[in-house]
């Protein structure tokens, strides 16, 4: 997953936000930092968003 993933997934947050909570030390650390930018496994993601973003939750229904 990238970062426009991220963005989207956290509700369609700025780049900054993003950029922000990705940089976090509790953030899951990517896999691989490409041309295009960092990439992190879907799994780690959705799991620390379950864990840090319950509301997105409830949106997901």
């Amino acid at each position: 997953m990238g970062a426009h993933e991220i963005r989207m997934r956290l509700g369609g947050v700025s780049r900054q936000r993003a950029y922000q909570i990705t940089s976090r030390a509790d953030f899951p650390k990517p896999i691989a930092d490409l041309r295009q930018g960092k990439v992190w496994l879907t799994d780690d993601v959705e799991a620390w968003m379950k864990v840090h973003r319950r509301d997105l939750d409830d949106s997901e229904d």
